[in-house]
This record gives C-alpha cells, sequence and structure tokens, in this order.
C-alpha cells in the first residue's frame, strides 16, 4: 500500500515542479536564451513547443490536447480496472498521467506552447524537453517493463500448465 501512495505522490509532487519550473524559466529567461548546464551532457535551452514529441502536430493544439485528454482518461481507467493489481504498472501509469498533465496545462493555459528547456549536450539533435517529458518517458519505459515481464510470466505457466497435462 505504502508504494502505491509514494507513487501517487511522486507523481503530484513531479507535476507541481514541472509547473514551477516552467514559470521560473519562462519568467527568469529569454526566449531562446542557450547555455551548458553540465558540458558534454546537458545545456539549457529555452525554447516554446507548439507541437508534440519532435513537434509533431506543430500548431494544431486543439487535436494536441483531444489526444492528451484521451490518453489521460485510457491511463486513469487502466489504473483504476487494473493499477493497483500491479506496483509497477501503478507507478508507469502515475508518472505517464503526471506528464501529460504538465504539458495539458502548458497547453492549455501558455497559448498551446509547451515550455522546453533541457537538452543532451552529446546529441544536440535530439528534441528539446522537460520534466514532464521525461516523467512521460519513464512512465512509457516501466510500462513497457511491465509488458515483457507480463509476457514472460504467462509464458512461463503456459509452459507449466503444458507441461503438467
Amino acid at each position: 500500500m505504502i508504494s502505491y501512495i509514494l507513487a501517487g505522490v511522486t507523481a503530484l509532487v513531479l507535476l507541481i515542479i514541472d509547473q514551477l519550473v516552467k514559470i521560473a524559466v519562462n519568467s527568469s529567461f529569454a526566449l531562446g536564451d542557450n547555455f551548458t548546464l553540465i558540458k558534454g551532457l546537458l545545456n539549457f535551452h529555452y525554447i516554446h513547443n507548439t507541437g508534440g514529441a519532435w513537434g509533431v502536430l506543430s500548431g494544431y493544439t486543439g487535436l494536441l490536447i483531444f489526444i492528451t485528454a484521451v490518453i489521460m482518461i485510457a491511463c486513469i481507467t487502466w489504473l483504476i480496472v487494473r493499477g493497483r493489481k500491479n506496483k509497477l504498472l501503478f507507478w508507469a501509469t502515475c508518472l505517464i498521467i503526471s506528464g501529460g498533465l504538465g504539458n495539458m496545462i502548458d497547453r492549455i493555459f501558455r497559448g498551446g506552447k509547451v515550455i522546453d528547456f533541457l537538452q543532451f549536450g552529446f546529441w544536440e539533435e535530439f528534441p528539446v524537453f522537460n520534466i514532464a517529458d521525461c516523467a512521460i518517458v519513464i512512465g512509457c519505459s516501466l510500462l513497457v517493463l511491465y509488458f515483457v515481464i507480463d509476457t514472460i510470466n504467462d509464458f512461463k505457466k503456459r509452459k507449466l500448465n503444458n507441461g503438467n497435462s
């Protein structure tokens, strides 16, 4: 039970941190500011992204809000139906919801623009991202891990059941 509470609190804290950092970036830096945070690893590059990941659907704010809302509803439904049965699934879903809400808040209250400010120093062609994006990527990675583990467990059960028949 503690793990589930911790996951929910972590997701809420990440959402709050994401929004506070975006407010600080927006009020303290000029659009386009760019400097090194950790040489060769991480840069600060303040941009506004009107699209989704990699700028996909740029300028289609309404559609992006709709897609995000559908995904959030699906995640919340899944969390209610299956999430409490597995800690890894619960954590993954909480992180995806937290990140999705963080970027959706930007789209709704910042004129369709998501504030992005982190950039890999070793891969500058990679899109600029934010804390919400990190939560989504980590959550999706945990979700993939959940499915891999679940598939392996199902395979083992089938193999065991076939061996006993």
